[in-house]
């Protein structure tokens, strides 16, 4: 698949991924070996029948690839362009071994791209079971929690807290990656299978406890929403964010296009980011697009960032400056930001993860000019909710504690990605929702 060229996207929030064309699908389909046991499906954490969708396009049945890809998963264009396929479906496909993997994302977004443009897909859906079910937040895990328990016949009312649907797809991943019409033209997919979605809802305010707890079941899928700083002096100086909210006021409130959105945000003359992850690469462009110079500070070394290999590619690409074995340790400034105070790090022993842990180096710290600060060193589970419910049982750092099917602590309330788990995938948190979803219908059957 073609990026655009470097020198027109770094000037706007166009798509920098151009597609495939039908030929160059059907060519890269017909690569296929088709394996007896195909490790892909159990690479996908929605079980996606991949063979079954790649025989059917490189036959050119691309409506019938479009069936096999929507029986399990009816969020495909997102999917396709966010996944990190490369560890996971393409990561166990065994062309891999030898050869490049078959490109299943980029197909599985072809596929996408096609039905939107040639008449949606909408799965069958069994009867009215008369039971109802409440899901709480409209991000990647509560849409998909809602599009499997009203295929399986529950009356299904999806409460979002802003007033568009989607979470982390419209506030948190920038339209480069993930066009906005995309997001909404697959949200109304998931709500053609007849799920009530009430915008402006804000459970334990709007919607209280008690009218939540009368549904016969309850799925929470309000995500990671709380940002992360790094408690640095000078963290309350103007020109300080987290990417949580520099991105939020960027992709849902459009301050890119302040004044005419009553929403604004400094655009920085000279940018840092903190942070090695997908987000943080998501912060460096916008801020790039935005008119910053920028600097990306890491404090491990580049084989240890956690970001997807082709977007920290594209991140060089586009001119982002990349400050590895290196942290802040103090932003600069008295009334007005002038720049960060950082110290190089060195690797010594392994952590947890298995990665060396960096220390810091005695005597060298170094200054960068800036006048933008955003800390992209991750978030914790969204407290709004949950802080309702002092009954769930919670980790350490906020999250739900959930068992093997996905039930909290409160009878029929079940939870699924971020809020579980804490800051995660797009399609983790899916996989994890859809499993919620039949621990439901279970639960509520056996009743």
């Amino acid at each position: 698949m073609h990026d655009r060229p470097v020198d027109q996207r770094i000037h706007d929030f166009g798509e920098v991924e151009t597609g495939l064309t039908k030929s160059e699908a059907m060519h890269e389909a017909e690569r296929c070996l088709q394996c007896k046991k195909p490790l892909c499906i159990s690479g996908c954490p929605v079980n996606i029948d991949i063979p079954s969708f790649i025989r059917e396009i490189a036959a050119g049945n691309f409506k019938k690839a479009a069936v096999i890809i929507k029986e399990q998963n009816m969020l495909p264009a997102i999917c396709g362009r966010v996944c990190p396929q490369e560890v996971q479906c393409e990561g166990a496909c065994i062309l891999g071994n030898k050869d490049i993997p078959i490109a299943i994302g980029t197909l599985e977004r072809f596929i996408a791209d096609w039905e939107r443009e040639n008449g949606a897909v909408i799965p069958q859906k069994k009867a009215l079971t008369g039971r109802r079910v409440a899901v709480v937040g409209a991000g990647p895990a509560g849409l998909t929690a809602s599009a499997e328990l009203a295929r399986m016949g529950y009356s299904v009312t999806l409460f979002e807290s802003l007033h568009e649907a989607g979470g982390v797809l419209m506030y948190g991943i920038p339209s480069f990656r993930l066009p906005k019409e995309i997001v909404k033209a697959e949200i109304d997919a998931v709500l053609s299978l007849g799920v009530d979605l009430r915008l402006n809802h804000l459970v334990g305010r709007s919607v209280t406890i008690q009218e939540l707890l009368n549904y016969d079941a309850v799925f929470l899928g309000t995500g990671a929403g709380l940002p992360y700083f790094m408690n640095l002096p000078g963290e309350n100086l103007p020109g300080v964010y987290s990417a949580n909210e520099f991105l939020t006021r960027v992709n849902l409130m459009h301050a890119d296009r302040f004044p005419l959105y009553d929403t604004p945000v400094k655009k920085g003359s000279r940018v840092v980011v903190a942070g090695g992850g997908n987000v943080a690469m998501d912060a460096a462009r916008v801020a790039l697009r935005l008119g910053g110079k920028v600097t990306l500070v890491y404090r491990r070394r580049e084989e240890d960032l956690p970001a997807r290999k082709a977007e920290t590619a594209r991140s060089k690409e586009e001119g982002i400056e990349f400050v590895m074995c290196s942290n802040p340790v103090r932003i600069i400034g008295d009334q007005v930001m002038t720049g960060v105070e950082c110290v190089k790090m060195e690797m010594c022993d392994l952590d947890a993860t298995g990665r060396p842990e960096p220390v810091p180096v005695e005597g060298s710290h170094f200054t960068i000019d800036a006048d933008v600060f955003i800390a992209a060193i991750g978030q914790g589970p969204n407290p709004l909710l949950i802080s309702e419910l002092p009954e769930l049982m919670r980790g350490k750092r906020g999250n739900v504690i959930v068992d093997e099917e996905f039930r909290t602590s409160l009878r029929k309330v079940y939870a699924g990605g971020d809020v579980a788990t804490g800051a995660a995938t797009v399609i983790l948190a899916m996989g994890a929702a859809k499993q919620a979803a039949h621990a439901i219908d279970k639960m509520l059957r056996e009743e």
